[in-house]
């Protein structure tokens, strides 16, 4: 399958007429907790000609390629990308970590991961979090059965947030990493057994809800949105974003 992401990619830079700065993994695959039938959630920086960002004329500054059961792919312009850097966009921060790269022009990738400590709001960040896990376990686990996969998707950001609590950092991309803050012998074992029933489940495999998940994630949102408010805010200019977005489009 990376031969066949690795061309497409290839086409989409022949097509468009850009060049690919940097193409990665961003979904569950990337995540750790992939299902057999998950689908290959593709993301990617591109860069045009000097010329196009010297025009009045108004491009779109995304590129998306129809999406179909196995294949996601979309991609960012440069100046995009870096704007959302600026404003901490979490996945942008997240791609930057996937452990599972496609393509790579230069040190682009390098340059943004040696800011990301500055650029990063862990303010900005947890809210961020802190909201995709309160949807997720508002809207997706508060019925009598409920998708296996929705757990992931409300732990994974809610580990992340209590990251940026705990120790005021931009939090790693994979669960794995993301659940070693969690010692607790039970819920490791319960998070073990899940994990190894979503390993053998499709997308669409439910589970009825699990009791210790439930009151986990209920006390651990309280506890973050409380400690959220107390984290300073934070500001950049955009000199060094300045400076990379001149050195990329040339």
């Amino acid at each position: 399958m990376n031969s066949v992401i690795i061309d497409k990619l290839l086409s989409i830079e022949a097509e468009q007429q850009v060049k690919i700065l940097y193409a990665c993994e961003s979904g569950s695959r990337a995540w750790g907790f992939a299902s057999p039938d998950s689908d290959y959630d593709v993301r990617f920086i591109y860069a045009r000609p000097t010329t196009d960002y010297l025009s009045i004329r108004e491009r779109r500054d995304v590129i998306e390629v129809p999406v179909n059961a196995i294949l996601d792919i979309s991609g960012w312009d440069i100046r995009k990308a870096l704007q959302l850097f600026l404003k901490s966009n979490a996945p942008l921060y997240e791609w930057l970590q996937s452990p599972i790269v496609y393509m790579e022009t230069g040190g682009f990738k390098e340059e943004l991961v040696k800011l990301a400590t500055t650029y990063f709001s862990n303010r900005a960040g947890c809210h961020h979090y802190l909201s995709m896990a309160k949807n997720t376990f508002e809207n997706d686990l508060q019925q009598e059965m409920v998708k296996m996969k929705k757990y992931f998707y409300a732990l994974r950001p809610l580990l992340s947030a209590l990251w940026i609590v705990e120790k005021g950092s931009l939090p790693p991309m994979t669960f794995d990493q993301l659940r070693t803050l969690i010692t607790d012998e039970q819920w490791n074992t319960v998070i073990d057994d899940l994990l190894e029933k979503k390993k053998v489940a499709d997308e669409k495999g439910v589970i009825a809800p699990v009791p210790l998940l439930q009151e986990w994630i209920t006390s651990t949102l309280a506890y973050c949105e409380e400690r959220s408010s107390d984290i300073p805010a934070l500001k950049n200019d955009t000199q060094e974003l300045d400076i990379l977005f001149r050195k990329y489009i040339k």
